[in-house]
């Protein structure tokens, strides 16, 4: 199921960002199963969605959607078809996005999730889809033991070499 509205007041973002008052913007919600042959096409979905507001390349927004949908559905959810994911997606009429993943799962210790880069993990078959959450995004956050994950890309957002001085 998805809905869209349009609104000008702000509405929760749990990390410490919150949405300017005074922006617009436009939601978009999806509720869906656990199963991971959806994700991709979700993610099309919501990037077409995305463009509207934001233009520009947004991969980066892209990838740590497919990152987030595929924790919630394959560890949170533990690919239970009877579980729902819950994806809502906040354009501002100024390109700022916000995103949330919210899953059935019990949830997990964020600081208990290795990091991917050293190196006897670097080779290994998974766990870097929150590292890269965390590296492409602007901000990121998790909530109820990491059953809920916020991320926000910033309207103002410049590539990597934009922003470096030299």
């Amino acid at each position: 199921m998805t809905t869209l509205r349009t609104t000008t007041r702000p509405e929760s973002f749990s990390c410490a960002t919150q949405p300017r008052p005074s922006t617009s913007f436009v939601e978009l919600r999806n509720s869906l199963r656990s199963d991971r042959a959806i994700i991709s096409p979700l993610v099309d979905q919501l990037t077409r969605f995305i463009s509207r507001y934001r233009h520009g390349d947004n991969f980066e927004i892209e990838l740590a959607t497919s990152e987030a949908l595929a924790n919630a559905i394959v560890h949170g959810n533990q690919e239970d078809p009877d579980k729902r994911v819950y994806l809502s997606c906040r354009c501002s009429t100024d390109g700022e996005v916000s995103i949330t993943v919210e899953d059935e799962g019990q949830g997990f210790d964020v600081d208990e999730v290795p990091d991917p880069t050293t190196p006897d993990k670097r080779l290994g078959k998974g766990g870097r889809g929150i590292y890269l959450m965390k590296a492409l995004m602007d901000e990121v956050c998790f909530e109820r033991r990491g059953a809920v994950v916020h991320m926000r890309k910033g309207f103002a957002s410049r590539s990597r070499s934009e922003g470096e001085e030299k």
